[in-house]
């Protein structure tokens, strides 16, 4: 009566381990643990530990897989058994018969019951490890555009400041007269401009430092963090021919759904088994006879009848057709995956080809021609409208070179999210106990170390 305990499953006791490893990195003593400190100097790992730890989104993904793990002992446990008590009176009390009842099902239900819940189970943790990357991703993102914001308001303060030198150019030109006002006010018309290109980019910031906050997963009453002050880019070896197949073998949404199918099959065959009867056996006891009688498969003894055919075909019809929907969603993650691999990989090297080409020749032509075009205009072979355009040039190059500079980190995170089989190294999550399999198996191999996702 004090409680009886049963026999776990090789798939629940891994899962079990599997959640006690994580949770100690994650919630130990089922708290969350003291959040790093952030500062302009975090870096990256930092950031993204701290995101870990405090995005809701993450922590709900966290909850669910441990009630799957939970639901795993529900489903290879018997019934709770029953206190059964009888009677006979006749003109006085002449037995009394206590007695427990227990169903007992058809041998293997409980068994492929709980490889059901194992395997769904499964699926929770892999979509808790996809929240664990996509919150990562979410970091990187909102990290790299607010620090290439900075950029863009360096270049045009430094393209500001350009301006105010040609604008001084002018006037000099127009008090010995070899210019009109015309060219003095046209610098001026550039720089009311670009002032107010300045402004709107940092009114943008409050936008992104809100975004940023948000990945972090702080609440909207709470003071905003500090903005980083230094870059750290996405280390990921793209040299690899094997990269889709590696992403194909890592992803997580992709084990996520892989797992569901394994659900989908011991449904299907706990299904089979419903044709099958279960028992509900007896003991009973009469406490009023001089020895005690003992009754042991009677009248407490009873046996299910399956004889609704049409119930049976209908619970195996839809265990087949939700594998094959996991089926068919799996093999359209595949193919969305390839096709978000193949885009990601384009942009990644249009963005490395473009930033080569500004950098090592487009800016630096740039600057040659202002400076030619500054002498020019000094020695009266061109005009103030020429000079302006150059210089409009070189803002544009510079303007390209940040967006391009953008889109390469952001291509390098999504491609990291979609790669990659692991939480983010030196976070929480980045341990080893992530990189188990909680059914049972050893985790795929891993071929590349990314260190930023």
């Amino acid at each position: 009566m004090a409680g009886c305990r049963g026999f776990p499953t090789k798939s629940e006791t891994a899962a079990r381990e599997q959640a006690g490893a994580v949770g100690a990195a994650y919630r130990p003593h089922g708290q969350k643990p003291a959040l790093p400190v952030l500062t302009p100097d975090s870096g990256l790992s930092n950031l993204l530990g701290y995101a870990m730890l405090n995005q809701p989104s993450v922590e709900a993904a966290f909850y669910d897989w441990l009630a799957s793990v939970e639901r795993i002992t529900q489903a290879r446990s018997f019934p709770d058994p029953q206190f059964t008590f009888q009677m006979d009176i006749q003109n006085i009390v002449t037995s009394i018969m206590p007695g427990l009842m227990g169903n007992i099902p058809w041998p293997d239900k409980l068994r492929l019951s709980a490889e059901a819940a194992s395997a769904e189970s499964q699926a929770k943790y892999f979509t808790f490890q996809s929240a664990v990357l996509q919150t990562a991703f979410d970091v990187k993102r909102a990290y790299y555009q607010l620090y290439f914001l900075e950029e863009k308001i360096r270049v045009n303060r430094d393209t500001l400041r350009l301006l105010s030198d040609l604008e001084k150019l002018a006037r000099a030109q127009n008090e010995v007269g070899k210019v009109t006002l015309q060219d003095v006010l046209r610098a001026q018309i550039e720089q009311d401009r670009l002032r107010t290109e300045i402004a709107n980019l940092e009114d943008s910031r409050s936008l992104l430092a809100a975004q940023f906050k948000a990945a972090l997963g702080m609440k909207a009453e709470e003071p905003a963090p500090p903005i980083p002050q230094r870059f750290e880019s996405t280390s990921l070896d793209l040299t690899s021919d094997r990269l889709l197949e590696t992403a194909l073998a890592r992803n997580q949404r992709l084990k996520a759904m892989d797992a569901e199918i394994r659900a989908a099959e011991a449904s299907i065959l706990l299904a089979r088994k419903a044709r099958l009867p279960d028992f509900s056996l007896g003991f009973m006891g009469d406490a009023k006879t001089d020895p005690t009688l003992y009754r042991l498969f009677g009248s407490p003894g009873t046996m299910s009848l399956p004889v609704w055919r049409d119930k049976t075909a209908a619970q195996i019809a839809e265990a087949r057709a939700n594998k094959r929907s996991a089926q068919a969603r799996l093999s359209a993650e595949r193919t969305s995956l390839a096709v978000d691999f193949a885009e990601r990989s384009f942009l990644f090297r249009e963005a490395s080809r473009n930033l080569r080409l500004l950098s090592d020749q487009l800016l630096p032509k740039a600057r040659q021609s202002l400076e030619v075009a500054r002498s020019g205009y000094l020695a009266g072979q061109i005009d103030f409208l020429n000079l302006t355009d150059t210089e409009r040039t070189l803002l544009s190059f510079e303007l390209d070179r940040v967006e391009a500079s953008t889109q390469r980190e952001v291509a390098l995170s999504e491609l990291s999210l979609i790669i990659a089989g692991m939480s983010p190294v030196n976070t929480p999550m980045g341990s080893r106990a992530a990189g188990l399999n909680p059914g049972g198996r050893s985790a795929a191999p891993k071929k590349m170390n990314p260190s930023g996702m």
